[in-house]
């Protein structure tokens, strides 16, 4: 039931089909995909983010392509121009991925095992929540997604930053879709709002913390007097899939009860 040979063009529908026991639908993954590392052994990598090989991914025969954003617009469009069904999925928040995740499971018969996971993804999200209420104060919270320019953390990661005791110091640029929107001219606003942890996650590229540190005015910052400063990989928060609501809640978690045990 359902499409018998999926291209995955980012990460997010790769752990998915994994989780569910689906695996065997996938003919190929994007290049920057390291969940599960199974995946990266097994399967042919066809795409990256911004670019993907057609011809390599018309010579599987998919009968589903499945990307995310209108970053991938254009592969898109041309996969649909050769005849292949692509879904785009566009979700930007943690009930999203919780959605997401559902309608992944219906599309390929499998329903009832999608929703019991999206369920036990939300059950642990509680408890992660149910700690984090137990804390004695609640640190401000700076997520950056790319340094230069700097680009600050997306609606799903300020939603992962409240659920794990934090307040994003962002609240209003989250809400913005696109990451063009989410672009500091420069660092001064981040100086004003002052955050008491910064955590990096910029994508594709190892974080720096001495470069952060040392950008003008920053040195007045409570994160970076305090060395606050910490990187989070982005294939566990900067990918709208399972990593997120695991493995990347629990590393945001765990610096912010650290930093309440000061």
């Amino acid at each position: 039931m359902g499409p018998r040979r999926i291209v995955c063009l980012t990460e997010e529908p790769t752990e998915t089909l994994y989780a569910l026991g689906e695996q065997e639908r996938i003919v190929g993954i994007s290049g920057f995909t390291v969940r599960p590392p199974q995946a990266r052994r097994d399967k042919p990598k066809v795409s990256a983010f911004t670019s993907a090989k057609v011809g390599e991914i018309l010579k599987l025969k998919p009968d589903l392509a499945i990307g995310f954003s209108d970053i991938q617009a254009d592969i898109a469009a041309e996969l649909i121009r050769h005849g292949v069904e692509v879904w785009i999925a566009n979700h930007r928040s943690v009930a999203g991925i919780l959605d997401y995740i559902r309608r992944l499971g219906g599309l390929v018969g499998v329903a009832a095992r999608a929703n019991a996971y999206a369920d036990s993804l939300q059950r642990g999200l509680d408890d992660i929540a149910a700690q984090a209420a137990r804390l004695p104060q609640r640190p401000r919270v700076c997520v950056e997604e790319w340094d230069e320019p700097i680009i600050t953390g997306i609606q799903w990661g300020a939603e992962l930053v409240t659920i794990a005791g934090g307040d994003d110091v962002f609240p209003e640029l989250s809400r913005e879709p696109l990451a063009k929107a989410r672009i500091l001219a420069n660092g001064d606003p981040v100086i004003a709002r002052n955050p008491d942890i910064i955590i990096g996650s910029w994508c594709g590229k190892k974080f720096r913390p001495e470069r952060v540190a040392a950008r003008p005015g920053w040195a007045a910052i409570n994160a970076v007097r305090d060395g606050q400063l910490h990187e989070i990989k982005s294939p566990l928060i900067l990918q709208p899939g399972p990593a997120a609501l695991t493995d990347g809640v629990q590393a945001i978690a765990a610096i912010i009860q650290a930093w309440s045990r000061r």
